[in-house]
């Protein structure tokens, strides 16, 4: 398989953060809301590039 454990558990990781992130922008239920314009982008920019991550990640000493 081409991804292996580590790399699936940083997935859910990433995958759990944008979740939040999302929840937390629906349970302000506000567009100009401090969640909404500050924490919120810089969560899910860095969760998307986390997920990314995950997916390229190779541990060291294993061969493609």
């Amino acid at each position: 398989m081409p991804l292996g454990t580590v790399n699936y558990l940083y997935i859910a990781l990433g995958a759990l953060v944008i979740a939040l992130s999302y929840a937390g922008m629906y349970l302000e239920k506000a567009v100009d809301g401090v969640f909404a314009l500050y924490v919120a982008p810089f969560t899910l920019t860095g969760a998307y590039l986390w997920v990314l991550y995950a997916i390229f990640h190779r541990p060291k000493g294993k061969k493609p």
